[in-house]
């Protein structure tokens, strides 16, 4: 029976906990979900990996929005991943774009340089590029080990096509792994569909706020889908049966 890499994306230590007792093989450390993303703080960090076994990649993003990064934020990128290596990080994700859409080469090998020997994963900024197979092309260039990817769609399960034909292209070059609205009900479908060895998900439910006082006239998000007084946690038990669906898919 093939094996699944499961990583969960987490943003709290109470969610890196329940991935790693769920059984995740990885984590996706950010900041910001609801921006897709950022590099958490320090502390986090290195809270992470005291508590933690697991393989541990703290995202490198300096802001949400798009991945074409000025000297400043670049500057930053690669004094956040100085700073993971020091706390033992096992590798770190990063994705950088020219304003044509393409890859940022240049740019990308010398955070892989900089990184070694941790490993580098290119996130979710391939779905943003013009060519998704000269992407593959570059990022393997590059020295990454992984691409993260939709499928250039929404979600992963819409992508699905496009994931399968990654999958071929890379032949093992590269790991494709498959995330953005991945979840149990869809991952045995989606694993069938692509053969994809590594899934990507949050796993999470909203937990209620302890708060007792709740002032109706004020609303701090106004997210839809959001609850005000919900606390975004990832689920052990959600990330057990997520890689439970996902191998029956594989081996389908």
């Amino acid at each position: 029976m093939e094996k699944i890499t499961l990583e969960i994306c987490a943003a709290s230590l109470a969610s890196c906990i329940a991935a790693e007792e769920g059984g995740a093989d990885r984590i996706e450390l950010c900041d910001n979900l609801l921006e897709g993303g950022t590099t958490p703080s320090y502390a986090t960090i290195a809270l992470a990996r005291e508590k933690v076994k697991i393989a541990l990649y703290p995202i490198i993003r300096p802001r949400g929005g798009d991945f074409l990064y000025d000297d400043m934020e670049f500057a930053i990128m690669q004094k956040d991943i100085a700073l993971c290596k020091d706390l033992g990080c096992d590798g770190v994700v990063i994705g950088l774009l020219t304003a044509d859409g393409k890859v940022d080469k240049v740019r990308t090998r010398v955070l892989v340089e900089l990184a070694w020997p941790m490993g580098v994963t290119f996130h979710r900024a391939f779905d943003m590029t013009d060519d998704a197979f000269q992407a593959l092309e570059d990022i393997i260039e590059t020295g990454c080990e992984r691409i993260l990817t939709s499928g250039q769609r929404n979600t992963a399960p819409e992508g699905a096509e496009l994931i399968q034909q990654l999958v071929e292209k890379a032949a093992g070059r590269i790991a494709i792994m498959a995330g953005s609205g991945v979840r149990a009900g869809n991952v045995a479908a989606l694993a069938a569909a692509t053969k994809a060895q590594e899934y990507h998900t949050t796993a999470k439910d909203y937990i209620d706020s302890r708060m007792q006082f709740r002032n109706p006239n004020v609303s701090m998000g106004g997210i839809p889908g959001v609850p005000e007084y919900g606390i975004a946690v990832t689920q052990a038990t959600q990330v057990k049966l997520i890689r439970e669906e996902a191998e029956k898919g594989l081996n389908n």
